[in-house]
């Protein structure tokens, strides 16, 4: 079996730990698998880990010369600011979907410009598309079922991405490569 371990550098290691947490805690919330959690308890984690500092992440990238993870991490970050700060800030359901589909094409863009670095990037974000899809579709219907949904695909946006992090600097692989019998497996 090939190891291709994540190679990222720090600013993208750092990005997707952050965004891993994050995504976790709203995910997990959203579910309502624990008692007396819900996704706005974790507006405190968005604001300054998935908000700031993702944002200065962004930033440190980009200045870096990495367009990719810069644009990614600072738009995140700026995502999970707005959201975390406008919970509870009484604005409708309707504005709360809305919201959440407008940055649903964030997460679109983001899946499908990572299409040449690979599955892995491509599916954190593509289950964060799905993730944000979901629970805007759910704010807007008033679907509570479809929120659980969109919470449980959160979650396992947060997983992959933390997983990614935790992959590169312990460094686990990320991907399967080709075996020696000339077969391919899945990516992770």
């Amino acid at each position: 079996m090939h190891k291709d371990v994540a190679s990222g550098n720090g600013t993208s290691t750092l990005g997707n730990l952050a965004l891993g947490l994050t995504l976790l805690a709203f995910g997990l919330g959203g579910t309502g698998v624990i008692d007396n959690v819900a996704a706005a308890d974790a507006a405190g984690l968005a604001t300054w880990v998935g908000g700031v500092a993702l944002f200065l992440v962004g930033l440190l990238a980009l200045r870096a010369g990495s367009t990719g993870d810069g644009t990614a991490f600072a738009a995140l970050g700026a995502f999970w600011f707005t959201w975390g700060t406008g919970v509870g800030g009484g604005g409708s359901a309707d504005a709360a979907g809305l919201f959440l589909l407008l940055w649903a094409l964030l997460a679109l863009t983001l899946t499908l410009a990572a299409s040449g670095g690979g599955v892995f990037g491509q599916g954190v974000y593509g289950l964060l598309f799905v993730a944000l899809l979901l629970s805007g579709i759910a704010a807007l219907a008033g679907n509570e079922g479809l929120g659980k949904a969109g919470g449980w695909v959160a979650a396992l946006a947060g997983l992959a991405a933390w997983y990614g992090a935790t992959a590169a600097v312990a460094g686990w692989p990320t991907a399967l490569g080709r075996a020696r019998g000339g077969s391919t497996a899945a990516a992770a």
